[in-house]
């Protein structure tokens, strides 16, 4: 093992900041867009374009990452997007109380925060995931991410639980006071989870040459890693897959509040319950890979591809359970929905970590940051597009069930669409630990997947 290498006690302080990220994360992006829709009865396009702005600005990911590189410290990058995305969180809760009084002034509020939420989110992400790649072993690569992923998961389950509880009967001012209580505790974590970590890793590599020392600009840096074929490919690979996983986050909640019935409280706990999956299908994958040998890879493949398969079968099922007003199904529903999606991140997860070295030296960051940016334009176009699905099918229709039900479907298609795409990946070495080579997605695929949706 390296010198730098972090302990397994290091890693876990970093899947803290995770977790943190997650808490904040999840009220802005689940709780808030439900109250809009159900309390406020305002379209569902509103928090859509919200946050699908969040998503936007998080193409700004590549710059975060080549600051960091240039810099040759993460941990200043963290901190500070921590920081942005905690006051983001607290303008976003006001933005909404306002709303309920003065809709432009409340819009604009929470423009406002959603603009820092996605240049937190952007900043310490990248750097984050930039510095547990680079300081962990190889070996224990593949653990270190699955772990400090669950963390994040389980920042998002615990918070909804949590939130749900101290959220009704529901108020406004409850609203900015669960919000601002999250954001302090999330960023007080951060400070003490990153306390002197770096340093302790002796993250600065003085053994690199003169001449990738040097630095070039952005955009040269951009091109260069651009040009890499396995990042480009790896890059459509993940806006493909993650635009299929994304078009149901934000219709989730709204659907159980009007369909069911449920309280904010109560759909937010919905939330909880769907985190938990996430939680328990990224287990199941983890636990399969300890005995999965060399052949890393091709587990990777079967669990993205089936991962894919059965969350677009989920889909099918929820929208029949909405039409049959099945209401005692919803909970079991949700939860298989976590599990199948769980199990199709990881994986790709796994193979980000494994890969962000792979290319030329000092620009691990920028690597991460175009994957981090391709994921987060992927959710920008999927999310905003389901809630744009859902009032154009409303406005339509009588049913408001019948709508939701038509959406699901349309997303179950798209995750069938998603599998397809996936199985074309193919590496030139099975061992996913060492160089991998991933065969391009033609552009013709990406616009299948267009008229899908």
């Amino acid at each position: 093992m390296s010198q730098t290498s972090l302990s397994w006690f290091g890693i876990f302080r970093l899947g803290l900041v995770q977790t943190s990220l997650g808490s904040i994360v999840v009220l802005t992006t689940s709780t808030l867009n439900r109250v809009m829709v159900v309390e406020y009865m305002l379209p569902a396009m509103l928090p859509g374009a919200l946050v699908a702005l969040h998503y936007a600005i998080q193409m700004t990911r590549p710059r975060f990452g080549y600051g960091s590189d240039v810099g040759g410290r993460r941990t200043p990058w963290i901190i500070g997007g921590m920081l942005t995305l905690a006051i983001g969180g607290v303008v976003a809760a006001t933005g909404t109380a306002i709303i309920e009084n003065n809709l432009s002034m409340g819009i604009a509020v929470s423009v406002l925060a959603f603009v820092l939420i996605g240049m937190g989110v952007g900043a310490s992400g990248t750097s984050l995931l930039v510095l547990l790649a680079k300081q962990v072993d190889s070996k224990r690569r593949a653990a270190a991410a699955s772990l400090v992923w669950f963390m994040m998961i389980a920042g998002f389950a615990i918070t909804a639980g949590i939130a749900g509880h101290f959220l009704d009967p529901f108020s406004p001012q409850r609203l900015i006071a669960v919000s601002t209580t999250i954001s302090l505790i999330a960023f007080s974590i951060t400070l003490l989870a990153v306390y002197k970590l770096e340093r302790s890793t002796n993250i600065s590599d003085q053994s690199v040459t003169a001449s990738e020392v040097q630095k070039p600009p952005f955009f040269v840096a951009l091109r260069e890693v651009w040009s890499e074929p396995q990042a480009r490919h790896f890059t459509i690979f993940i806006f493909v897959s993650m635009l299929a996983y994304s078009a149901q986050d934000l219709i989730l909640e709204p659907f159980a509040g009007i369909a069911f019935g449920m309280t904010p409280g109560e759909s937010t706990q919905l939330s909880g319950i769907q985190h938990g999956g996430v939680l328990v299908g990224m287990i199941l994958v983890a636990i399969a890979g300890l005995v999965a040998g060399k052949n890393r890879f091709s587990l990777l493949k079967n669990w993205t591809v089936a991962g894919c398969i059965a969350s677009g079968l989920v889909l099918f099922v929820m929208a029949y359970s909405g039409i049959a007003d099945l209401a005692w199904s919803i909970h079991i529903t949700v939860l298989v929905l976590g599990i199948t999606t769980g199990a199709f991140a990881v994986a790709a997860i796994g193979s980000m970590m494994a890969l962000v070295g792979k290319g030329r030296k000092r620009r691990e960051g920028v690597r991460m940051g175009l994957w981090g940016a391709a994921q987060a334009i992927a959710f920008c176009v999927g999310g905003f597009l389901g809630t744009i699905a859902i009032d154009v099918t409303r406005y339509f229709l009588e049913s408001p069930n019948v709508a939701y039900a038509i959406v699901f479907t349309c997303e179950g298609l798209m995750f069938l669409v998603a599998a397809q795409i996936a199985s074309r990946i193919r590496p030139t070495n099975p061992d996913i630990s060492n160089e991998t080579e991933f065969h391009p997605i033609g552009d013709s695929n990406i616009a299948e997947l267009a008229k899908g949706r």
